[in-house]
């Protein structure tokens, strides 16, 4: 089962660098491998015998659709019989399905290789997707022509389907046409090269890990693992099917002859401590005469601004991450570290991989978030307009780092949410807000993110297959106020009080008594709880800017879009519990109340409006105020009068640095050495190109202030 290749000698090299160890695995660690294919056996994450069958035979049946295709073409173009009968068109799968971890229901990434006669825009485009759409067995027929890599979805069968296309520089296409030759590449365009990047990536990661069944294995667990905390998804800026496999891969070169359990250890034990933006890669990236544009920082300026480099091993070698901004990054460091937590505990026999795969509880991580409802006239124009305005998520959190010059931290939840009580074809998506830990705060200052909202609006507006019906509203919605369609049983559960000897008492803030003008007489009675100075705000209803839909496509599920503004204010810690203060009787205002005013689970109120008429100048503004609070950090709302802050269960981790934190002794040393060599690639080009291993913030944050009423 162990590869004793290299033990008591020296180290064979898989990738760019020698091993970390070449150790084998102990008795514990085949059967805590053991343990974890259980698991993965009983979460259900292999398909069955029948679905597996069922998939050769729907991709067989692709194969004959396609060859027919380019044959019709191909006689259609007056060439000769002959020409006909050997006109051929060849089907190659990439992704999970050809890295061997897909799971029950996942879809199959094809590509369609033709001649050269053969192309994309009206060929596969056009005439390839009204043979498809005229057949009883495809469904949810979805052409992408506009993408960065050109595809057609649809449901052969019932099995998704994900086809793009490339035409090769043959008048005839082998059968046993060989991908991974660079001679495919010549004469081809950069959507081309795009398409047929997949499969020749997929190629060489299996040819470049030690033990393809180990690789499967890890990566099955490690899939599964990002998508129940939430970090799955490549389009959102976290990490897609591609970027995790080239991790795990090179996390099985660094240990060639650990078994999956010590392979997931290792993973979380090698990225917790990873230099980004050091790249990650399994080879030397290749040039080639043919002249294709591949990642060099050191020439390419774009390529100097990327967070988290994870490099494709075949030529032209491309950053698969260019997705992740800051904010993911942050995101993905945080479950890295609560994935190395827990599997420290579990070498120590104090916990089970259970443990590792708990769902992260993204809707109380945050007390503030952004919520995008889409609407369509129909199911079939949501799977399109969704699909476009879901790629442009990922602009809406670069703009806001760009705005507030990376002080408002957003987490994208890449999770869609529907609520089946409503008609109307619409989705969810949610986006938690927090202030950037360590910031010094000062009263009145304030995120302005209303300009941002609109700009984003207006960028998703300019969708080139627009319909009546399609529209997107975005709001901000507190904790409190999330609709309980996002909650798995359907309503919130109740969270646990605090016992009383976890509550903290410190003094005073500086700015407890700012308090000026109208507001005094009403903070009076908040001061118990929240000693900080009170913004009114309200909100005013702001029309969609998208082109004009019937009132039909308006449903009460999308109402207006609220004027976003986010305040950094100084807060006290005793705040921390005002919302169990205020739930024994009193409301946020030292109102009494009845115990059903305050509804547990809102349905969700976009458009939230002032009870008194409010107190602010700048009406339709929700001010959103960020605080520092010991370790954790936050967002703070204020509005019409109620606070809320920012708490993190257990699912909270602190975040790391771009450093090689201290711990394990001579282990993390092991680490730091061997990861050296990528950390030498990036010296060479910090001298060269100007790239450096941290970011570099600017340090003048330019603040809107907020007036006190």
């Amino acid at each position: 089962m162990v590869n004793s290749e290299g033990l008591g000698g020296s180290a064979k090299q898989y990738g760019v660098t020698k091993p970390i160890s070449m150790a084998g695995p102990t008795g514990s660690d085949l059967q805590r491998t053991l343990e974890l294919e259980k698991f993965v056996v009983d979460s259900g994450l292999y398909e069955s015998r029948e679905e597996a069958s069922k998939r050769e035979e729907v991709l067989h049946r692709l194969g004959q659709v396609v060859k027919d295709w380019v044959k019709q073409l191909t006689r259609i173009r007056g060439y000769t019989d002959q020409m006909v009968e050997d006109a051929n068109a060849v089907i190659f799968t990439f992704g999970s399905y050809r890295l061997g971890v897909h799971g029950p229901g996942a879809d199959i990434d094809t590509l369609c290789i033709g001649p050269s006669y053969i192309n994309r825009d009206d060929d596969f485009f056009y005439t390839l997707h009204d043979i498809l759409a005229s057949m009883e067995e495809v469904t949810e027929l979805q052409p992408i022509p506009d993408a960065h890599v050109p595809v057609m979805k649809f449901k052969f069968d019932g099995i998704s389907i994900d086809l793009l296309y490339a035409s090769v520089s043959r008048l005839i296409v082998p059968e046993d046409l060989d991908i991974s030759d660079v001679s495919v590449l010549h004469n081809v365009d950069e959507p081309t090269v795009r398409s047929l990047n997949g499969c020749r990536v997929a190629d060489q990661i299996l040819k470049l890990v030690p033990n393809v069944e180990h690789f499967r294995t890890t990566l099955c667990c490690l899939k599964f693992w990002a998508k129940r905390r939430g970090v799955y998804s490549n389009v959102t800026g976290f990490l897609g099917g591609v970027n995790l496999a080239l991790l795990v891969a090179r996390v099985c070169q660094l240990y060639p002859n650990a078994v999956p359990s010590m392979l997931v250890s290792r993973f979380f034990r090698v990225y917790t401590q990873w230099r980004w933006p050091n790249p990650v890669m399994l080879c030397p990236i290749e040039e080639n005469e043919l002249g294709f544009s591949v990642w060099d920082p050191r020439r390419n300026p774009r390529d100097r601004t990327h967070h988290m480099p994870i490099i494709t091993p075949a030529y032209p070698c491309m950053n698969s991450s260019y997705n992740v901004s800051t904010s993911t990054l942050r995101v993905m460091m945080e479950q890295f570290q609560f994935g190395n937590m827990i599997c420290g505990e579990i070498e120590l026999n104090k916990n089970c991989w259970s443990a590792l795969f708990e769902p992260y509880i993204f809707f109380e991580s945050y007390r503030n978030y952004l919520q995008v409802d889409i609407i369509a006239a129909d199911v079939d124009d949501l799977r399109s307009w969704k699909g476009w305005v879901e790629s442009r998520l990922r602009q809406l959190t670069l703009m806001i780092e760009r705005d507030t010059f990376g002080k408002l931290q957003c987490h994208p939840n890449p999770h869609e949410y529907v609520d089946t009580s409503k008609q109307c074809a619409h989705c969810s998506f949610f986006m938690g807000l927090q202030r950037k830990q360590g910031e010094v705060v000062q009263e009145g200052q304030q995120f302005d993110i209303r300009g941002t909202v609109e700009e984003f609006r207006h960028s998703v507006n300019m969708y080139n297959f627009w319909k009546p019906g399609m529209d997107m509203y975005v709001s901000h919605v507190r904790r409190r106020q999330i609709p309980c369609y996002v909650f798995p049983d359907g309503y919130k559960r109740p969270r646990p009080p605090k016992p009383t000897s976890q509550l903290d008492i410190s003094p005073k803030s500086s700015h407890e008594d700012e308090v000026s003008g109208s507001e005094h007489s009403e903070r009076n009675h908040k001061r118990k709880y929240d000693k900080v100075g009170v913004k009114q705000d309200g909100i005013l209803k702001k029309h969609s800017t998208s082109p004009p839909v019937n009132s039909l496509s308006r449903p009460n599920l999308c109402q207006g879009l609220g004027d976003l503004s986010v305040d950094a204010v100084s807060h006290s810690p005793e705040l921390r519990n005002v919302e169990s203060l205020s739930n024994s009787g009193q409301d946020d205002l030292g109102r009494t109340v009845s115990p059903e005013s305050e509804p547990e689970c809102a349905s969700n109120s976009s458009v939230i409006t002032s009870s008194d008429g409010g107190f602010s100048e700048d009406m339709g503004s929700v001010s959103v105020a960020g605080y520092v609070e010991d370790g954790t950090r936050g967002v703070e709302v204020t509005i019409n009068g109620r606070f809320e802050g920012t708490t993190f269960g257990r699912d909270f981790v602190t975040p790391v640095k771009n450093t090689v934190p201290s711990g394990n002794g001579a282990l993390q040393d092991t680490v730091q050495e061997q990861l050296e060599p990528n950390a030498v690639l990036g010296t060479i080009l910090d001298s060269n190109g100007g790239v450096h291993s941290e970011v570099v913030q600017n340090p003048m944050i330019r603040l809107s202030v907020a007036s006190t009423v």
